[in-house]
């Protein structure tokens, strides 16, 4: 089993289509129902025993002074290229804590801190076996490890979301991995989990940590965040 040490949330992006919502501040600052997502995140961390946390800001990087007061162990990097490169560069710039690590999205609602739980037995991300069509990130397993990936969704397989469980060797791995793609082949354009899944996928066991519906939610776009959250359409109409 490997224990997981620290944790890296992602909050760099601009997440555009949940405006209005993010006009003034970054995706995972905003409140569902009263909680703000990377508040779910870093107090499901801290159920599990982990503080050792990292957080990568870019898009309005400011709007985070209103919770460091709240979690002064809580470290935040900045990204300056957050507005021109895809998240490799977020996950280039915290490498070398990426082992024995949870990263996570930070535009992620965490409802059941039990997914963040520190141990497990191989590096691999949280997943709900589907059987519908979905446009999300899809993984085909034999025995819960990943033998086939695809970006494009489809309606067989596990839906990947965003929390991953790293081993310090995958980690170290990934590291250099990362290295070699963002200096050497300046490959800016990538997401970071491309390392693992497509790019060097067979130096890696990556397998599913399966989840349940509502364990956690990704909110795509401001229709979604208004279902959950129907106080943003009474804002929208005064």
């Amino acid at each position: 089993m490997h224990k997981a040490e620290r944790a890296i949330i992602m909050a760099a992006g601009m997440g555009m289509r949940l405006r209005p919502a993010t006009n003034d501040i970054p995706k995972p600052m905003v409140k569902v129902n009263g909680v703000r997502m990377i508040e779910s995140i870093i107090r499901g961390l801290y159920a599990n025993g982990i503080h050792e946390i990292y957080v990568v800001t870019g898009y309005k990087a400011e709007a985070y002074d209103l919770i460091k007061p709240l979690y002064p162990d809580v470290r935040f990097v900045h990204n300056p290229y957050y507005e021109t490169r895809n998240n490799i560069s977020t996950m280039y710039i915290v490498r070398e804590h990426l082992h024995n690590c949870i990263c996570i999205d930070g535009d992620n609602l965490i409802n059941n801190p039990e997914i963040l739980k520190p141990e497990f037995e191989y590096s691999g991300y949280a997943g709900i076996e589907i059987s519908h069509e979905t446009a999300e990130w899809l993984m085909v397993t034999d025995k819960n490890r990943f033998v086939q990936y695809t970006t494009k969704g489809g309606n067989t397989g596990w839906q990947l979301f965003g929390v991953c469980h790293v081993s310090e060797e995958d980690g170290k791995r990934i590291s250099r991995y990362l290295e070699e793609e963002y200096i050497r082949n300046r490959n800016y354009g990538i997401w970071w989990d491309e390392i693992a899944l497509f790019l060097y996928r067979d130096q890696f066991r990556f397998q599913v940590h399966p989840i349940h519906w509502g364990d956690i939610q990704e909110i795509d776009c401001f229709s979604e965040l208004c279902e959950l959250d129907p106080g943003y359409l009474k804002e929208m109409a005064e």
